[in-house]
């Protein structure tokens, strides 16, 4: 019998995977009855690439070599009825998913558990924002139609960005700026160096990939990570020593104190990019795969 608990499980909407725009038009514009019919009518209709969709196709590299370390789950909101132009899709680019969690209407991140998800990535701020509540791994998928996807692009090492605070770490020290100002974020961060920032919403999920990392020679490792940061020194210091203290292998690290993220995340060339702030996210969605992480609601 097949267990997940070992497997590196993302699970993805069909919105976030695939180009469902104009669907999605329809579905608020004229509602579900004419949504449906549309996508029954078109369901031999190959659907262009999402943002989401150079993610997926990267992971799948971590089991071409006879492991089996990464699991992709289509989570939607479609009923199996409607979501066979989806699967249709998914079978002409030749993506290896078979399993998916079709609620037809209903709410997803209930099944988040069930399926011992690490990471959901949707179009959808809703189901994200309630899988984010619930303490899973979450970005709403920012789509930029000057962002080109090329479906038959070659994948080489994948390559995932993070912010730091309010995405690896908790959002603590981001409230003490939004709050006091740079001078006291930076004096808070000086007197606290020393203590490990607190885990943040992506913590678990950067912990597994460091996991799967430590499975590999030095030369040979398959996932590359970065972390953008609007930090500067002096809060530099505290970043380093929790991952530290975490044994969390970062691969790359930018310390760009307020400086646009979009230009080195490009060069980077990150397969997604996640962060908390639409004016980072915005940019940075016009040159590499982004997605944003909204803040727990309690």
């Amino acid at each position: 019998m097949l267990e997940l608990n070992d497997k590196l499980v993302i699970g993805v909407s069909s919105r976030a995977l695939f180009d469902l725009e104009a669907e999605n038009k329809i579905f608020e514009e004229e509602g579900l009855e004419a949504y449906s019919a549309y996508q029954i009518e078109h369901e031999k209709d190959i659907l262009k690439p999402g943002t989401a969709f150079p993610l997926v196709k990267a992971l799948q590299k971590l089991n071409s070599d006879g492991r089996y370390l990464t699991e992709i789950v289509i989570m939607s909101k479609n009923s199996a009825d409607t979501s066979l132009r989806i699967f249709n899709s998914i079978e002409h680019y030749k993506l290896n998913i078979s399993r998916a969690a079709l609620v037809g209407g209903g709410d997803i991140h209930p099944y988040l558990e069930s399926f011992k998800t690490d990471l959901f990535l949707s179009a959808n701020e809703a189901d994200v924002q309630e899988a984010i509540n619930a303490n899973f791994a979450a970005g709403i998928i920012c789509r930029h139609d000057e962002l080109p996807i090329d479906p038959s692009g070659e994948i080489g090492q994948i390559r995932i960005a993070f912010d730091g605070d309010a995405v690896i770490f908790s959002d603590e020290s981001e409230r003490i700026y939004k709050e006091k100002g740079l001078e006291a974020f930076a004096e808070h961060e000086q007197v606290n160096a020393r203590k490990a920032l607190p885990e943040g919403p992506f913590a678990k999920f950067l912990k597994t990939i460091s996991l799967i990392q430590q499975q590999f020679p030095q030369d040979a490792v398959p996932i590359r990570t970065a972390l953008v940061t609007a930090r500067s020194a002096p809060t530099h210091e505290r970043v380093i020593l929790t991952l530290r203290a975490w044994n969390v292998r970062i691969d790359e690290v930018f310390f760009l104190g307020g400086m646009k993220k979009s230009d080195v995340l490009k060069a980077f060339g990150a397969h997604i990019f996640f962060d908390d702030q639409a004016v980072y996210t915005d940019p940075a969605s016009k040159v590499v795969p982004s997605a944003r992480v909204p803040y727990k609601q309690n």
